[in-house]
């Protein structure tokens, strides 16, 4: 019995790196999609050694500068320098990213859960709200909560994680009445078990893979939705670097002179949604009972 630790821990490792293989040989574009994410969570955690210059350091005798191997993607209207803002971009767009995919999880996990569970009012008084609130136009609604909330990467984000979790409290509102049909769910009830036993031991862990599968798939339209707000000019303030920020401005004021004002945030943005984006759907295919089993 004393090595029956260390074997059930080298078959976890093998059982994980045939799940890696499997991963890779049947989803490409998923694992094409980690690779980027990979990529730009460690461009933004390294920014400080991969920079060559300030982000916010702007400079009028290096104005509109061609990509060169001083400045490797050249420099904006004000002096700053393309590749270090992108950079740091980085970090904002994860930053952004992260507190809304957080809060949107959270909000749409524990609506979810308490209202497809108990039904009722409550389910009725609930989704009358999110009919009322997808009724609205996203832009503008977003655009209405940033204004009220202040314009700051940390509102944008919650901005973003309110409005993504009210729409995808249904997935999992769905996902936990599918589990209330199951014999287990029937069986707990009949033996005595609390309400908040069963939420959380029984009904949570099998509701998990959609939350997850929201998760995953909410990161790019976070990324994109930041990018709009910014060149909307209520994104992230200036002269924080914002990949969005940067494709408004100078980027249209002197496209046609410096195109590389607008190429390089406009190719980072979109890498980094289509990353997101296909990492998302692999792991969607992957952990939707459904589309596995088909």
């Amino acid at each position: 019995m004393a090595g029956a630790g260390p074997v059930r821990e080298a078959g976890a490792r093998r059982r994980a790196s045939r799940g890696i293989v499997r991963f890779l040989q049947t989803k490409p574009l998923g694992a094409f999609g980690g690779a980027l994410v990979v990529v730009m969570v460690l461009v933004a955690l390294l920014a400080p050694l991969l920079a060559h210059f300030d982000p916010i350091d702007a400079s009028a005798a290096r104005r509109l500068l061609p990509p060169g191997p001083l400045y490797w993607m050249g420099t904006d209207g004000a002096g700053y320098d393309v590749y270090s803002r992108i950079v740091y971009g980085a970090r904002v767009s994860l930053y952004v990213a992260l507190v809304a995919v957080a809060l949107c999880t959270v909000l749409a996990s524990v609506v979810g859960l308490l209202t497809g569970y108990f039904g009722g009012i409550l389910d009725l008084l609930v989704q009358r709200v999110v009919d009322a609130a997808m009724s609205f136009p996203w832009l503008v609604l977003l655009l209405t909560i940033v204004f009220l909330l202040g314009t700051s990467m940390t509102n944008v984000g919650v901005a973003l994680g309110l409005l993504n979790g009210i729409r995808y409290t249904r997935v999992v509102r769905a996902s936990v009445m599918s589990v209330k049909q199951n014999q287990y769910f029937e069986a707990a009830k009949a033996i005595g078990c609390g309400e908040a036993r069963i939420m959380l031991r029984h009904v949570l862990p099998n509701v998990a893979a959609p939350i997850i599968v929201v998760a995953s798939v909410t990161w790019g339209a976070v990324i994109l939705s930041e990018a709009s707000l910014s060149f909307l000019g209520f994104g992230v303030p200036p002269p924080d670097p914002s990949w969005g920020g940067m494709l408004s401005g100078d980027a249209r004021k002197y496209f046609e002179k410096a195109p590389w004002i607008a190429f390089f945030p406009g190719l980072a943005i979109s890498l980094a949604v289509f990353g997101f984006n296909m990492l998302g759907d692999a792991l969607r295919d992957v952990l939707d009972p459904r589309l596995r089993a088909r």
